[in-house]
């Protein structure tokens, strides 16, 4: 019961929850750009290169045999596009994260109100003055 216990206070924890949602969001937009990868980048790259679609690239290792053994060459180009694309949108995303976090710790912070005292003793100063 312990052992339940504490998985149950591990799981509810902030950090955790939130290391979740961002896995969830970050399958789906792996999907995303997959299918931008696929389906907008590569026929155009396919047809500057002769029409080819790397997907099918692929070449029989063992071509003596009566059972084919293929190596997936093209499936491997389309994975490291794929990745390539990944990566750099997740840089993109970091680097605008990074340039909001420091724009707004440059930014000048608007000074405190007075405090009570400190008007009473404005106050009394400017008395003095006059």
């Amino acid at each position: 019961m312990k052992l339940l216990d504490e998985f149950k206070a591990f799981a509810m924890k902030g950090n955790v929850v939130d290391m979740a949602v961002g896995i969830i969001i970050g399958a789906a937009f792996g999907k995303i750009v997959s299918s931008i990868v696929s389906d907008i980048i590569m026929p155009p790259l396919g047809m500057l290169i002769g029409g080819v679609n790397f997907t099918d690239l692929k070449l029989d290792i063992n071509p003596n045999a009566a059972k084919e053994v293929w190596w997936n060459y093209g499936n491997f180009i389309q994975v490291c596009f794929d990745f390539l694309i990944v990566a750099l949108a997740v840089f993109l995303v970091i680097k605008a994260i990074n340039a909001a976090k420091k724009k707004k710790e440059e930014a000048p912070a608007a000074p405190p109100a007075p405090t009570k005292e400190e008007t009473l003793l404005t106050e009394i100063r400017d008395l003095l003055k006059k």
